[in-house]
């Protein structure tokens, strides 16, 4: 099993309302997206300096799974937002 994880630094400018809007597109992927097999959105409650503002885990089979899933329409229209309100975001994925 491959396991993908991001974490994400929003922008202060309508940061609780991109993080909802955010959440919500995400959790909308595994519908939408046969290799996604599982996804779990967190908004982070702790504010200390070095915490990100949500949290993405998935799983998939198979890492060509993840790569199909990188590239699908509806995943790459959810980055498109994402990018838009994002200061940074940080990756690992590897395997279960």
């Amino acid at each position: 099993m491959i396991v993908h994880v991001v974490m994400f630094k929003l922008e202060e400018e309508d940061k609780k309302a991109s993080l909802v809007k955010i959440k919500v597109i995400l959790e909308q992927l595994p519908k939408k997206i046969e290799e996604l097999i599982s996804m779990e959105v967190g908004i982070n409650f702790d504010e200390s300096q070095r915490a990100y503002d949500l949290s993405l885990y998935s799983t998939f089979k198979t890492k060509e799974d993840l790569k199909a899933y990188a590239v699908h329409p509806a995943h790459l229209k959810a980055v498109d937002f994402i990018k838009s309100v994002t200061l940074e975001s940080k990756v690992v994925d590897y395997v279960k």
